[in-house]
């Protein structure tokens, strides 16, 4: 199985490259490359996972597709026979992960949602009683759903780690008015999210969205709902108290903690059997979600 880890598209202008998105710029539209890199804990770790940025761009726009009548989105086309004719020549490694879209405004900002309580919101409840400065009930368990979905926004960061941040910080990054229009979308967003996944058997526990605006509108952009953005957890095993039978990046975060990897360079490989069961669950969230094998 060949990994993916960086492109090089020979005459087309490099926008930018993150942790795992290459970017090129098309002048009034961008072409977003999803690679098989991954991170995790703030680094790109060596290697990568077969077939995961196919996973990502085949559940981004599967959920494009069905939330598009809550909010319109950046994307233009993924078929890559409808791309421009000096990309067309680069099907080969285009096809099947990467987007053609909008030039958006993106806002400064992670929109946040969490329905139970999990990863570091977990640890911040223990120790406060909170989840991101949100005062939470008293005797929650691990993984337990939440009262009510919580909106936790966070600064968005291109290297190192992005920080929580009070509603009110968001407020003054973007404007009252969009923060409060991103909330709501945000909230809406996932309840529709977790009703299509509920049908699959699959609890959302949380993810993250990212919006810009197009054209002076909002528009839901870059990646949606996939096992980088959230996390998606096995229905039929999930119990309370416990760490559920996850399908998304958490398996990568345990196997990292399991090594005490002290989080700073340098960033230890993954073992063959890590890289396999991360593919193997990437894999089947795609398949439950989607209904379809990755083509």
């Amino acid at each position: 199985m060949s990994i993916v880890r960086q492109t090089e598209l020979q005459g087309i202008v490099l926008h930018s490259r993150g942790k795992v998105r290459d970017m090129y710029d098309l002048g009034d539209s961008l072409l977003m490359v999803s690679t098989d890199r991954i991170s995790a804990f703030d680094y790109v770790l060596p290697g990568g996972i077969p077939d995961k940025g196919k996973v990502l761009t085949g559940l981004s726009l599967f959920w494009f597709d069905r939330l598009e009548d809550i909010v319109p989105n950046h994307l233009i086309t993924a078929e890559v026979d409808r791309y421009p004719e000096r990309l067309r020549r680069h099907a080969g490694i285009l096809a099947g992960r990467s987007m053609l879209v909008r030039r958006a405004q993106m806002f400064p900002v992670e929109c946040v949602v969490r329905g139970y309580l999990a990863g570091s919101g977990a640890k911040e409840y223990q120790e406060t009683g909170a989840v991101c400065g949100i005062k939470l009930p008293a005797g929650l368990r691990l993984a337990q759903r939440l009262p009510d979905l919580i909106f936790t926004p966070a600064t968005k960061a291109k290297d190192g780690h992005d920080v929580n941040i009070p509603f009110e910080e968001m407020v003054g990054l973007v404007g009252r008015d969009h923060a409060e229009r991103l909330r709501a979308l945000s909230l809406r967003i996932f309840r529709r999210a977790c009703e299509i996944a509920e049908k699959a058997g699959i609890i959302i526990a949380d993810t993250k969205f990212e919006f810009g605006l197009v054209d002076g509108g909002v528009v839901l952009a870059d990646e949606v709902l996939t096992p980088d953005s959230s996390r998606f957890w096995d229905a039929s095993s999930y119990a309370p108290g416990t760490s559920p039978a996850s399908f998304d990046k958490q398996f990568v975060r345990d196997y990292l903690e399991s090594v005490k990897w002290d989080k700073k360079p340098p960033v230890p490989d993954l073992p063959g059997e890590i890289i396999e069961g991360t593919r193997r669950r990437y894999l089947e969230i795609h398949k439950r979600l989607t209904g379809r094998e990755l083509g």
